[in-house]
């Protein structure tokens, strides 16, 4: 099974938010907003297998913070899960930001996502102490940060 990951494109949108609620077992489109395939694609990644979608990373570099990138978003379809291509769209995008300067690179999620917490510290990430009203009250999330070799 040979994975072949390309950017993004605008156009990709309509698929993710078609899947991407099933992918996570929960609703999360939300989270998904277009405005980050039309303004992030070259920065974000898409996985297929035979010309099939099956999965995605949506991050960008910061604008404020010059060496600075960050993960928004990332899923794997289900029925490919344990096949490393989540790591392969993680390893793809470090590349990417690193080839561009960028020298940290961290990424958010909800304290109780300990597969995401495990996932983030076998890729190197560090991980923050859980955070209350991070992103809104009554939410408990996790920073990750990875500061990337030259």
């Amino acid at each position: 099974m040979k994975v072949n990951l390309r950017s993004a494109r605008p156009e990709d949108h309509d698929w993710i938010v078609a899947v991407v609620d099933d992918w996570w077992g929960r609703p999360v489109t939300s989270a998904v907003p277009r405005l980050f395939l039309d303004l992030f694609h070259r920065t974000s990644l898409v996985a297929e297998i035979d010309g099939e979608q099956v999965g995605f990373l949506i991050g960008f570099c910061s604008p404020s913070q010059d060496d600075c990138a960050y993960i928004h978003f990332v899923a794997v379809d289900p029925a490919h899960r344990g096949h490393s291509i989540g790591r392969l769209l993680y390893e793809e995008f470090l590349h990417l930001v690193r080839s561009e300067g960028h020298r940290i690179v961290s990424a958010v999620t909800a304290a109780v996502n300990v597969d995401s917490i495990a996932f983030h510290q076998q890729m190197g990430f560090a991980v923050s102490d859980p955070i209350d009203d991070y992103y809104r009250p009554g939410a408990t999330h996790v920073l990750f940060s990875k500061q990337l070799d030259g």
